[in-house]
């Protein structure tokens, strides 16, 4: 299987560029550390991470003062009879895209009760988690490969001087990068708004500008990479559950309805500039490539619930892609 492997991920032209894109792993930090060894294993000379990489939901688990501890997690009830079995749901749980906190009874009430006091434990943990996987970064990364980490739409603002200042991580956001003595990229985290109200949304009037003002900072658009939180609409990278007021679901006859929800200021800077490759995540039930007009966009799509990291590798060579697929593990 050794030997399968290396076969599969040699790297034979001279003069390529593998990158490494995956987007979307919501606070996985099985997923993180796959990530940090993406790269080695698939022979890439650049990672890239497209954004949304905290979590989105606190798992309190409560001393209950007699020894043990309960919490609900993942569906059912749980009685942790000591701290190794806490220690033990901990991990599953920042595993699968959460944050666990451990709390007594009178905190944890407390903390029903007061929206401040959730919003202001809720950063702290994203900053504590963020800082031990910048730290995780620098201690692991060896400098040879190039590694770009940015925040999407249901990233807090307050994690983007913790990417600034990684020694080994380079945040690309709302700039234009060196990826390699040929290419650049562009990235923006924003998205076009959506039924949460995240941190990184606004209207496509607004989205246009500042899509548009990244492109701008270059001229050389056959060798820009357009790393766009985003798919582009109606790109079937962007198809989603149809959701009712309550953000449920839409079923007719018996089968979910689907819709695009990418972003038309994405599809419409791409059609006008046609940079080379489109890196975009957003959407994770919608994995998938297409070609708009000679421009190759990808969404790795994401399962970072079950630890599965998605991602595509491509092949860049000067004045085009010699390939690109999708891989997962």
């Amino acid at each position: 299987m050794k030997y399968l492997f290396e076969s599969i991920f040699k790297k034979e032209e001279v003069g390529l560029t593998r990158l490494y894109f995956t987007s979307d792993i919501h606070g996985s930090e099985v997923c993180w550390k796959k990530f940090l060894n993406a790269a080695k294993f698939y022979n890439a000379d650049v990672s890239i991470m497209g954004g949304d990489i905290t979590g989105k939901l606190i798992i309190p688990i409560v001393d209950e003062n007699d020894g043990t501890y309960e919490a609900r997690a993942f569906g059912r009830d749980e009685v942790l009879k000591d701290k190794k079995e806490v220690e033990e749901l901990e991990t599953k749980i920042r595993s699968t895209g959460y944050y666990p906190y451990v709390c007594g009874k009178a905190e944890y009430e407390e903390l029903q009760k007061n929206q401040s006091k959730l919003d202001k434990l809720f950063d702290k943990l994203i900053l504590d988690g963020i800082k031990k996987w910048m730290e995780l970064a620098d201690k692991k990364l060896d400098g040879k490969v190039k590694v770009f980490v940015s925040p999407g739409n249901d990233d807090r603002f307050i994690i983007d001087p913790l990417l600034d200042g990684s020694k080994k991580i380079i945040n690309p956001e709302e700039r234009l990068v060196e990826v390699d003595k040929y290419h650049t990229m562009i990235t923006s985290g924003w998205v076009n708004p959506t039924p949460w109200n995240t941190a990184r949304e606004e209207p496509e009037e607004k989205l246009l500008k500042r899509f548009e003002r990244l492109f701008k900072l270059t001229d050389d658009y056959d060798h820009l990479i357009a790393n766009l939180h985003p798919p582009p609409f109606k790109s079937n990278l962007d198809t989603a559950p149809k959701l009712d007021k309550n953000l449920k679901p839409v079923v007719a006859a018996g089968q979910p309805v689907t819709v695009p929800v990418g972003s038309t200021s994405c599809y419409d800077l791409i059609r006008k500039y046609q940079p080379k490759l489109g890196l975009h995540g957003h959407v994770h039930e919608s994995a998938g490539f297409v070609r708009i007009g000679r421009t190759v966009c990808v969404n790795p799509g994401s399962e970072y619930g079950e630890g599965i990291l998605r991602g595509f590798l491509i092949d860049l060579e000067k004045d085009k892609i010699s390939k690109y697929w999708r891989v997962e593990g």
